[in-house]
């Protein structure tokens, strides 16, 4: 179960051995794609986060829901806690309908279809916005160093996210709407792991376990989802 932390304490473990491999601070803004191989639109959006993902601004996240796996090809990245995810967003906001493809940028705003123009603007708009919470990660092996500081503190608890990804794959799809074609997907999300609700009025350090190769990304996000103040990412 998650607990609230509302100070340097809580998931912090003592760190030792070698120095640190790689310390980055974060400033990108998140944009996550929900998308499907079994889905005939997804293709120019799928394609459309493969630039994003070559952007050191932004942090671009493929996620692979499930709901289309019926028409006759079983997405081999899908997750049903994607879905889920998208599900909450869209409760959130009071909506039924959920989308593919759908980007959902900084947490916020909801882009449905391809609309790469729109979606360009509202990363632009969201970075030049000071973000509200300083995050900085730091790797030491397999474990991740997470240190957050809000200014001014948060008037409502937040969820601290860990988020794993493959940067590439490729994919030949032998079934359904897309099929006959080979895709090569970025930044494909194998697991967004909540870890703890933070307090935001008193410095935050923990410690994550995130062993083998796959890039890390850290997510500060206000429960909902809603508004995502703070992330940075161990490549």
């Amino acid at each position: 179960m998650r607990g609230m932390i509302s100070a340097a304490c809580g998931l912090w473990l003592a760190l030792g051995g070698p120095a640190p491999a790689q310390t980055l601070a974060s400033d990108p803004v998140v944009v996550e794609l929900y998308t499907s191989q079994g889905c005939s639109s997804c293709p120019p959006a799928d394609a459309y986060l493969a630039m994003l993902a070559t952007d050191p601004r932004v942090i671009a996240l493929a996620l692979h829901v499930d709901y289309w796996d019926y028409i006759g090809w079983a997405d081999s990245f899908a997750d049903p806690r994607f879905t889920e995810r998208q599900k909450a967003y869209a409760f959130a906001t009071g909506s039924r309908t959920i989308y593919t493809p759908q980007m959902i940028v900084a947490g916020t705003e909801r882009v449905e279809g391809l609309q790469p123009e729109l979606v360009a603007g509202l990363i632009s708009d969201h970075l030049a916005v000071p973000q509200p919470v300083s995050l900085t990660l730091t790797r030491h092996g397999d474990r991740v160093q997470i240190t957050a500081r809000a200014d001014p503190a948060l008037s409502r608890p937040v969820r601290v996210q860990l988020v794993r990804y493959r940067q590439v794959e490729t994919v030949t799809i032998e079934h359904g709407e897309n099929e006959g074609q080979t895709m090569t997907y970025r930044n494909i999300v194998t697991s967004w792991q909540p870890l703890a609700d933070w307090s935001g009025t008193a410095p935050l350090v923990l410690e994550a376990e995130a062993p083998g190769a796959q890039p890390v990304v850290v997510i500060v996000q206000e429960i909902g989802p809603a508004a995502i103040l703070a992330a940075a990412r161990l490549e």
